[in-house]
């Protein structure tokens, strides 16, 4: 078992200063495991509610009663399935001196966020899980991560073919059983579509009416897809950034899978070979690079943004903190240069520093305010935001 001691920490602080925390963040990423890892810390008592367990849930048949007298921590697995129980940890939240901390654990359906939202209002804080980064395996399996993804059971499979068939798995079962429990009634096989097409686009600007002429629906369906598909987490828009600038610029967010594990099981990819001489190679280790430099820098995803024009001047990603301006462009390459886009966005932008993450293995300048960031190093060189 792989320890999540960044996540663990972040967990027990938030504890420390909110009565509820829910871990959200797709299925089999990983909730249940690191929920158990944090509960086998300092924790005078737990009690454990798997709301997949008809014994469990006969428990909190009368939620009030069940939980009024608990203290220590109380974990609460899959709460989207009962929304109702919200109501009742906002009165148990308020509790004089809180005797017992609440540890929710869901996928994101958006009644389960509507509901906890209008309920818990300034008692919740969320932390989203992702899959496995490179310090949590070891940046010598940097490779295997982007081929297999970051969820735990397709990267710690015995194979390439047994990891393969596992996210194969998991893409059916997510659209034929794990959707309509969230309530969500979008055909399977539309959704299968989608997220296909999804695939092929990733990396590129969303373009709404392209999609709903190929589905035949109407822009607003298409893009209340999308949104379903983000708000369970295996996709993200990157949402572009605005300059008051005399330039026509991209409006529309860009679209990642947001693990490429699946990415490449959508594609059908099955290994690295199949991967490299894919058209795709380039865009999924773009959006691989991306996602391990915001680990790094403990951004949050709202502070992340790409910029473009209409005339083709560009930066893959802008993380804005306070009056901090990072740039950071992705190529998968050994001899990075510094091009005129770089240069553009660096003037126009006020950018404090642009990296130009490579896949080679030094550390360079490149410019003035601009290097050459090797991924491998991306957890020894850059600095997370303060």
């Amino acid at each position: 078992m792989i320890k999540r001691h960044r996540y663990l920490g972040e967990i027990e602080g938030l504890l420390s200063r909110f009565p509820v925390v829910g871990i959200v963040g797709a299925r089999q990423v990983g909730k249940t495991t690191l929920a158990k890892q944090l509960s086998a810390r300092d924790w005078k008592t737990v009690t454990w509610f798997d709301l997949e367990d008809p014994r469990h849930l006969a428990r909190l048949t009368d939620p009030m009663l069940a939980m009024q007298d608990l203290e220590g921590l109380v974990v609460i697995d899959e709460i989207q399935r009962q929304p109702e129980l919200f109501p009742v940890l906002r009165v148990l939240s308020d509790r004089p001196q809180t005797p017992a901390r609440f540890l929710i654990l869901g996928s994101a359906s958006p009644h389960m966020l509507r509901q906890s939202s209008e309920s818990l209002a300034g008692r919740i804080a969320y932390l989203e899980l992702d899959g496995f980064a490179p310090d949590e395996v070891g940046v010598d399996q940097l490779t295997r991560l982007w081929i297999r993804g970051g969820f735990p059971r397709s990267f710690l499979a015995g194979s390439d073919r047994e990891s393969f068939e596992w996210r194969l798995e998991f893409i059916r079962t997510f659209l034929e059983r794990d959707l309509p429990q969230l309530g969500i009634s979008i055909p399977a096989t539309t959704v299968r579509r989608l997220w296909t097409m999804l695939a092929h686009s990733h990396g590129q600007i969303w373009n709404a009416s392209a999609f709903a002429r190929n589905f035949g629906m109407a822009d607003t369906t298409i893009r209340r897809y999308l949104d379903v598909l983000t708000s369970t987490f295996v996709v993200r828009q990157l949402q572009p950034w605005h300059e008051n600038l005399k330039k026509r610029q991209v409006k529309s967010p860009k679209i990642f899978l947001a693990d490429t594990g699946l990415l490449h099981a959508l594609l059908n990819l099955a290994g690295l070979e199949d991967v490299e001489g894919h058209p795709q190679v380039g865009a999924s280790w773009e959006g691989f690079a991306a996602e391990i430099v915001r680990t790094r820098l403990g951004a949050r995803r709202d502070e992340c943004f790409f910029w473009a024009t209409h005339a083709g001047a560009e930066i893959d990603l802008i993380v804005v903190r306070g009056k901090l301006r990072l740039g950071f462009e992705f190529k998968r390459t050994v001899a990075p240069s510094v091009t005129r886009s770089i240069c553009t966005a660096q003037n126009d932008l006020s950018l404090d520093r642009i990296d130009v993450v490579y896949a080679g293995d030094t550390n360079y300048p490149l410019a003035e305010r601009i290097r050459a960031l090797p991924l491998a190093r991306v957890f020894e060189d850059l600095d997370p935001l303060g």
